[in-house]
């Protein structure tokens, strides 16, 4: 009886810890999706369309992240339904420690990661670290991420570059129509904005855009 006193003490003092540990995992979670998930590329994109439409206040940024959300749904959903197959559910079942589950949860992400991720960005990371280069499969997650996200930047901002181009000219046959008639005097883009409301919505731009930038993700 004596002898599974101490045992149970050591029960109960885990369950302060592992509170803890989950009040941490959901801390940074924001910053997992952030960081490690299509949610860059995605949010991105969506606000440099808005920009190029000249609507700097519609769609609402609420609209945007919730959109931008769902879509990260949709891209990560294989990678999300392996971590749920390798980690989450073996974890529940008790047949494996959070350490364990952690560890396995990590390999789907990773691999998801590196497919978007050039190996270039990888090298210059791993220079800066002063680190020795590995293979890209055994890069270290603090080299993978920053590498990751820039290039989600980088293909971020080349979709956006060529979603500008129509509006931009848009705008200047806009511009030199008005210049031409000497109605100098009214903005091109009070002019221009109806007529790219109107092109993009009469080609379905939201659902043009939404496809061409989940067809972007490997």
């Amino acid at each position: 009886m004596n002898s599974a006193l101490p045992l149970l003490a050591g029960s109960h003092a885990t369950v302060p810890l592992d509170v803890l540990l989950s009040l941490a995992f959901f801390a940074v979670l924001p910053l997992v999706l952030v960081m490690c998930t299509s949610f860059v590329r995605i949010v991105v994109v969506l606000s440099l369309v808005r920009s190029a439409i000249g609507a700097s206040a519609l769609p609402p940024n609420t609209v945007l992240t919730g959109l931008a959300l769902v879509l990260t749904m949709l891209v990560m959903a294989p990678t999300l339904q392996r971590i749920e197959s390798v980690a989450l559910a073996p974890l529940q079942a008790g047949r494996i420690s959070q350490g364990a589950a952690l560890d396995r949860a990590v390999v789907p992400l990773r691999a998801f990661m590196l497919r978007q991720t050039h190996l270039a960005d990888i090298a210059l990371f791993t220079r800066a670290a002063r680190l020795q280069q590995v293979a890209p499969r055994l890069t270290p997650l603090q080299i993978l991420i920053p590498a990751f996200v820039v290039g989600e930047l980088r293909s971020a901002f080349a979709i956006g570059f060529a979603l500008y181009l129509p509006f931009v000219a848009i705008d200047l046959a806009v511009a030199a129509t008005l210049m031409g008639m000497g109605m100098m005097m009214l903005s091109p883009p009070v002019v221009s904005l109806p007529i790219k409301l109107l092109l993009f919505v009469m080609v379905d731009g939201w659902a043009l855009l939404c496809g061409g930038v989940l067809s972007s993700f490997r």
